[in-house]
């Protein structure tokens, strides 16, 4: 069945928008891989923000011109499916290389950024990544530590200068007996 033109520019408008939302796009080919299984995949990444298309790659290419980005021609060729990230990289990657794990029929290419083409490596070094919430957890425990610290060095000499009071009292009440 023949695509419509104008259908074709939809989904080239639809795949711009996407790459230039997204901070990371990770290609990879799916040939081989049942539509059951990337339904499974489509639903562990979609709670992370994670879209997933299976696209044409003509498309795509006119789609990254739009953006202006590089376009990585070993990227497009064979069957393609393009996981867009959003705000949360480390967990839907995760989840990408567990899935690629499992089923050796999905093979990661590589991805794209604004900054530029990433090695199916660099890509797989984003699982290794902390969630967002874990880092944002590292920053709080960063500014509140030196916090900490203050408070219990203030408390110290607070308990110093209360256990020497305690003990000239002490003393006080000894000799008075």
């Amino acid at each position: 069945m023949a695509i419509s033109r104008q259908r074709k520019e939809e989904f080239v408008a639809q795949y711009a928008e996407l790459l230039s939302k997204s901070q990371v796009s990770i290609w990879a080919d799916h040939s081989g891989l049942s539509v059951a299984a990337l339904t499974d995949l489509r639903s562990k990444t979609r709670p992370y923000g994670a879209t997933i298309r299976v696209t044409k790659n003509t498309l795509l290419k006119r789609a990254i011109e739009q953006c202006g980005w590089p376009i990585p021609d070993d990227y497009l060729i064979g069957p393609t499916a393009l996981v867009f990230l959003g705000e949360e990289i480390a967990a839907p990657s995760k989840a990408l290389a567990d899935f690629a794990k499992e089923n050796k029929e999905f093979v990661v290419k590589g991805g794209l950024s604004a900054k530029g083409a990433m090695t199916a490596a660099q890509v797989s070094d984003l699982a290794s990544l902390p969630t967002k919430d874990v880092l944002l957890a590292q920053v709080l425990g960063g500014l509140q530590a030196p916090i900490t610290g203050f408070v219990n060095v203030l408390a110290g000499n607070l308990r110093g200068l209360v256990n020497v009071l305690k003990a000239r009292s002490e003393q006080l009440e000894g000799a008075s007996s």
